[in-house]
């Protein structure tokens, strides 16, 4: 079984030879910047070049950007390159997720309040849209906004202007908001969950991110910078990938996108004693038997086969580092959120009685 460095060769000898056999890299050799593109995105294919070359266009103007796709897949780089090269790049990029925050704190956090505004505001506080001012506001999750907030977003994109709460002075803001979410707004909006008028004025340049198994090509690439990167971090020596490992890198869906990818190559690094990546079996071979002929999927079947096979390896434990959150690189409220879309609950088990997921893992959500 052959061995080579695929660290600078041509990309698409580099992902055919990675799908036959083992492969061995220079871990401590140069960066991959050249192989990279730009502001650290990796990869090379054609799905990926459409969306870069997009960025391109879209960074030198002010227009607000809707970035589109799964969970996992990027959106915050994207961001961050549109910002870096706009005009603004001088200037602060300040970044918000819309679902990390309780919808009862998002308006402050948001806009700022004043001292006396509510409760506990014992002092001034400056919002992220000022903080943002002549740069750029990233809005994670924008999904996820309430609905009773989306009045005063709508007028900042159209008037630039807000209040902070529980002040009557209203305040100009000059900020480009780059705006994402891994959810359907169009169907939000017919499940009046979403308004249709900020859709539209957030909707002027929108930008859709490929999921991972839509640019397989790319996988090579991926797999050495993580590698690289947790194996410096642990201070490891890991050149050789073996070509089953490749394989099943390569045909596994990664529904959790790239931030799954990396979970898996952390702990395969965490688990490797010597010079060859080991993959946990209980990562992807439960999933996909060698050989095996799944036969047509929708996305839908994938992503909620792959749910439920990780709870099922959890004991359905959805927080914690060694919960299915976290092995499927996704936040709590988010796999929550899909569990419930797709119907996903825990099997009733006539020994034991119903079960349902414990409320303290699921609690505090704000789906």
């Amino acid at each position: 079984m052959g061995l080579y460095s695929f660290a600078f060769e041509d990309v698409s000898d580099q992902a055919s030879r990675f799908n036959n056999q083992s492969v061995r890299f220079d871990v401590v050799g140069e960066p991959l910047s050249h192989e990279i593109g730009f502001d650290g995105i990796i990869g090379h294919s054609s799905t990926l070049r459409k969306v870069l070359q997009l960025v391109e266009y879209v960074a030198v103007g002010d227009s607000t950007v809707l970035l589109l796709g799964e969970t996992g897949t990027g959106k915050e780089l994207i961001a961050r390159s549109i910002h870096n090269r706009s005009n603004r790049r001088d200037r602060t990029l300040v970044k918000l997720n819309c679902a990390a925050i309780p919808s009862g704190l998002l308006e402050s956090e948001l806009f700022g309040h004043e001292r006396g505004a509510f409760t506990g505001a014992i002092s001034q506080k400056i919002g992220r849209l000022e903080l943002a001012d002549q740069g750029s506001l990233f809005l994670d999750e924008i999904g996820d906004i309430p609905l009773e907030l989306q009045p005063k977003l709508l007028r900042v994109l159209q008037e630039r202007e807000f209040e902070r709460l529980g002040s009557t002075r209203t305040k100009r803001v000059d900020v480009r908001v780059i705006a994402a979410t891994h959810r359907d707004l169009e169907r939000l909006i017919l499940e009046k969950q979403f308004r249709s008028d900020l859709y539209y004025r957030l909707n002027v340049v929108p930008i859709f991110l490929p999921p991972l198994r839509e640019r397989p090509e790319d996988i090579a690439l991926l797999v050495q910078h993580f590698v690289q990167k947790f194996s410096r971090k642990m201070s490891k020596t890991i050149d050789t990938i073996p070509s089953a490992a490749g394989d099943a890198l390569r045909r596994y869906p990664w529904p959790g996108n790239i931030r799954e990818l990396e979970n898996v190559i952390e702990r395969a690094v965490i688990l490797s004693p010597g010079p060859v990546l080991k993959i946990s079996h209980h990562d992807l071979s439960t999933r996909i038997a060698p050989g095996q002929d799944r036969g047509p999927q929708t996305l839908e079947e994938v992503e909620r086969n792959h749910i439920v096979a990780t709870l099922k390896e959890t004991g359905w434990v959805l927080s914690g580092p060694s919960g299915a959150a976290a092995r499927l690189g996704l936040n709590r409220s988010t796999l929550y959120f899909r569990m419930k879309k797709l119907g996903i609950a825990r099997s009733y088990d006539a020994s034991l009685g119903p079960k349902e997921v414990p409320s303290h893992n699921v609690g505090g959500c704000s789906w």
